[in-house]
């Protein structure tokens, strides 16, 4: 690779519950809200410099349905909701994507910026989680740009999704405008993080604009 001709890449990583609570009104909204992101970066000539989008779903296992790719070549995938909550099923394919697909640094040239994650559930996991949780935290702990965790709907338990990210969200409406709100805050968030790039190359977190009604931090104090 030419160093000359190298863009330091801003990957993003959107972790989607699939689950059977999931079908209906709601899963479209998810699949509306990632195309959505898709074509607001499209749009955006910053973004289309150095986002990286993949997306990873998890029901009764998890799958990378698309691998990390340039917003020019991202493909949105079609989702399909059913099955259970197996979160740390998808922990632990997070941390084998991070691993297979970052450029880290070396010498004479910076490897990519810390990843931005982003993880919108509407329930409890239905596997053991924990394990996986720890191993990240122990393994990346340090090396994310960002970790956003969403938690919709009232069978979420926030407590949860502390104990592997102090950036959690609430938010109690599960209705497709919601989401599409959650999905279009996400996007601002990447577009505006993106952008800092030109101005404040270094600064590895995320930078995001106010939330909508519908959602609040609940962060552990």
């Amino acid at each position: 690779m030419n160093t000359e001709d190298y863009v330091r890449r801003r990957p993003v990583y959107l972790l989607l519950d699939t689950s059977g609570s999931m079908r209906g009104a709601p899963i479209q909204a998810v699949q509306q809200g990632v195309a959505m992101i898709h074509q607001e970066l499209l749009n955006n000539p910053h973004a289309i410099e150095t986002v990286y989008l993949s997306v990873i779903t998890f029901a009764d296992s998890a799958q990378q349905v698309a691998r990390l790719a340039s917003v020019e070549e991202f493909k949105p995938p079609t989702l399909r909701a059913e099955g259970q909550t197996a979160l740390g099923a998808a922990i632990t394919l997070l941390e084998q994507a991070l691993e297979r697909e970052l450029i880290p640094n070396s010498e004479g040239r910076k490897g990519d910026y810390r990843p931005l994650i982003f993880l919108l559930t509407d329930g409890a996991p239905t596997d053991d989680w924990r394990p996986a949780v720890e191993r990240f935290k122990a393994r990346r702990g340090n090396k994310i740009g960002a970790f956003v965790a969403l938690g919709c709907g009232t069978n979420v338990n926030t407590e949860t999704l502390r104990e592997i990210t102090k950036d959690v969200l609430y938010m109690k409406d599960t209705s497709p405008d919601a989401l599409k709100q959650f999905f279009r805050w996400v996007s601002s968030s990447i577009q505006k993080t993106s952008q800092r790039i030109e101005t404040r190359p270094e600064e590895g977190g995320l930078e995001a604009p106010p939330l909508p009604p519908v959602m609040k931090w609940d962060r552990s104090t």
